[in-house]
């Protein structure tokens, strides 16, 4: 490989309004499809969609098609992460730490990615540039959907 390929980190943190159990499953894969309106991947394995470690999806990035991993998907640690490749282009890996926060839930999201070949910086910048300001549009949809899903009282039980 001739040049020199870019890695980016970004990072933000975003507060869900649902204590930690009702937030948990909302950021896997599968689940996210609930409150994420642009969020549409095709789950491989296991055969019946389910978000668990070692889950496998695609999803289309223009055009071209991921093949994400659920890489941890570990309650107990409070830690989700997911890697996906998009072949000759770039590596992504996504790490979200959630912590209970009384009734609400901390949610600290790092995106580090990596171009596969110097071609491919141009992309990686733009995609950090997006990582910088997502976490208003998570923190918008997820808590339009807790608004409208769960009532005060339904958190309570």
């Amino acid at each position: 490989m001739t040049g020199q390929v870019l890695h980016t980190r970004e990072q933000f943190t975003l507060i869900a309004n649902a204590p930690f159990e009702l937030a948990w499953p909302l950021f896997g894969a599968y689940r996210e499809r609930d409150w994420a309106p642009d969020w549409n991947p095709s789950f491989i394995w296991p055969e019946k969609p389910v978000d668990r470690e070692g889950m496998i999806f695609k999803v289309g990035h223009g055009d071209k098609t991921a093949i994400w991993v659920n890489t941890v998907f570990d309650q107990a640690v409070r830690r989700i992460q997911y890697v996906y490749v998009n072949p000759n282009v770039l590596v992504t890996v996504i790490t979200l730490k959630l912590e209970p926060n009384g009734d609400s839930t901390r949610v600290e999201v790092v995106y580090e990615r990596t171009a596969l070949a110097e071609a491919a910086n141009e992309i990686v910048r733009d995609m950090a540039a997006g990582d910088r300001v997502a976490g208003e549009e998570w923190s918008q949809q997820i808590n339009t959907y807790l608004r409208q899903r769960y009532s005060p009282l339904d958190r309570k039980h």
